[in-house]
């Protein structure tokens, strides 16, 4: 059985500032009130002594009554990063029209995108705390593990947001988040990950007319690429091993259901997946394909940028880049090159099985908010009802963000664009005016919940849609490792560590018993067995 994915979390430098739980304010704060124009009313009891009896109306109430318990917050503070819309970018009139369809108010506290998380260290040490904040995935363990973040599995499980999620294959991406049996923070979208992008044009050439589905097959495709258009290589990537989680993610055909870190087996435990038979077998596999001709060995000291010029000028014809939006960016790139666009998103081998979604930031409720349960139901779960909220979370404010009127923007440029009246487009960008906004906080690529009039098929991309949407279909959620004091003392070394020996096999510097055996020699195998120890002993 294919062992779960895990990404590392390292106890890091937090975020942002923080006030204290549903007041406070600092020179970044907006604080834009509204009048409580909610509708919510609590459900009466119209049971009758006949339908008393009836289980499915007897659940009915129980659930009516214990929504009803829910107090709604009249105000709550809210700590973001620039994923939500700046103050240039039209953040006041964003909180005014959330405040409008919740009837709540909201304090805001923004910090530069770039002091996001040292202001929020700096914040949770001081003991002033926001209600709400969101954190990255490096905060969660280390954060939750401290008492600073509240658990809400319980509110979860079951609930209709955890519904929604499922129609659309995102609880999957939430149940992911879960550590220790703990839920600190809700994820508004799937991290996103990596898909394998092969030229229809090499295809072509070498006369490939089906597409592979195991490794054998995939191998035997790169061999034929080489071959048909005569170049030195067909892969590459910024490196055969990536220091940070997902690791894998620029060559899964290679690496397969190998993992080079620390990951929870079926039966509960943990264990450190280098030292296991799996990444061996991928490290002959990088010693093969270098061998070959098909991996360029330069990988070793190529940045993306590196990799994406050598793709872009046709000295690569395959090259395992980020679903979605760079699936439009790759083609437009080539077709500037004077080359052919077309690209095939591969579906995952079956060797790899699915790809990895990388763990994507959650929004975290503190202890120190007075009504979490509040805070989660109207604030958590309506980001993504599905409708309303969802929608403005999703493409902001009407004549701010986006439009349905009738319009030209950029008529005084070579690329103007005309829309008529009703038809859905976003508007000049507020902070960088000449390009349009394409979202707001969440990417209606990514996400978990389906959205009710969802206009995505006008304002995105046909090849950028079909990419993500393959992925999202065909991927795993990363899982969080839990912050010990061992990881934190060893893991960095013993990564560095492991990205050389994985980098000497691949380019024929040493054979992999050798390796292992310098990992014996250097105390490296012991320091992952202390860390194992330290995650199996929690």
């Amino acid at each position: 059985m294919k062992k779960k994915v895990v990404s590392l979390l390292l106890a890091t430098t937090m975020v942002v500032s923080l006030v204290g739980c549903g007041g406070g304010s600092d020179s970044s704060t907006t604080d834009t009130a509204a009048s409580d124009t909610s509708t919510d009313t609590a459900a009466s009891d119209t049971s009758t002594d006949a339908a008393a009896s009836d289980t499915d109306t007897a659940a009915a109430d129980t659930d009516a009554a214990a929504e009803a318990e829910v107090e709604k917050p009249e105000e709550i503070t809210v700590m973001c990063d620039g994923t939500v819309f700046t103050e240039e970018n039209g953040r006041d009139q964003f909180f005014a029209k959330l405040e409008e369809l919740t009837g709540i108010k909201y304090n805001v506290i923004q910090p530069d995108h770039d002091a996001y998380y040292d202001v929020v260290g700096q914040q949770i040490a001081s003991g002033d705390w926001p209600d709400v904040l969101i954190l990255s995935s490096a905060e969660l363990s280390s954060y939750g593990s401290e008492g600073v973040l509240w658990d809400m599995a319980d509110a979860w499980e079951g609930s209709d947001l955890q519904a929604r999620q499922e129609e659309n294959n995102g609880a999957e991406v939430v149940e992911s988040m879960f550590i220790d049996g703990h839920l600190y923070g809700m994820p508004a979208t799937h991290g996103n990950g990596c898909v394998t992008y092969v030229k229809q044009k090499w295809l072509d050439d070498a006369g490939i007319t089906t597409l592979p589905t195991n490794f054998d097959e995939y191998y035997d495709m790169l061999l034929k690429l080489k071959e048909a258009e005569g170049v030195d290589y067909v892969v590459a990537a910024s490196g055969f091993l990536n220091a940070e989680a997902p690791y894998i993610n620029y060559f899964p055909e290679f690496y397969q259901d190998a993992w080079p870190s620390f990951y929870q087996k079926e039966d509960g435990t943990w264990a450190d997946g280098f030292a296991e038979d799996s990444m061996k077998a991928a490290m002959e596999r990088f010693a093969q394909g270098v061998k070959d001709g098909v991996l360029d060995p330069e990988s070793t000291s190529y940045a993306t940028s590196d990799v994406r010029n050598k793709f872009y000028d046709d000295s690569l014809g395959v090259f395992t880049y980020w679903a979605g939006t760079w699936a439009s960016n790759i083609k437009n790139n080539l077709e500037n090159n004077g080359l052919d666009g077309e690209l095939v998103a591969l579906e995952p081998i079956a060797e790899v099985g699915q790809y990895i979604d990388r763990v994507s930031p959650a929004w975290c409720i503190t202890t120190a908010c007075e009504n979490p349960e509040g805070v989660y139901k109207y604030f958590i779960e309506a980001m993504q009802d599905g409708g309303d909220v969802q929608f403005l979370w999703t493409y902001g404010v009407e004549g701010t963000h986006w439009s349905t009127a009738a319009e030209t923007l950029y008529a005084d440029t070579d690329e103007p664009k005309t829309y008529a009246e009703g038809e859905f487009h976003m508007l000049d960008n507020l902070e960088t005016p000449g390009s349009q906004y394409t979202k707001a906080h969440i990417d209606p690529m990514l996400a978990l919940t389906t959205l009710a009039n969802d206009p995505r098929e006008t304002t995105v991309a046909p090849e950028a849609l079909a990419a993500q949407e393959m992925f999202n279909e065909n991927s795993v959620g990363a899982f969080i490792v839990p912050a010990t004091d061992a990881m934190n003392q060893y893991n960095g070394d013993l990564m560095t560590e492991k990205q050389s020996l994985v980098t000497k096999v691949a380019l024929g510097e040493m054979t992999v018993d050798e390796a292992y055996a310098e990992y014996e020699s250097g105390g490296y195998a012991d320091m992952s067995q202390q860390i194992v120890d330290s995650l199996n002993a929690q």
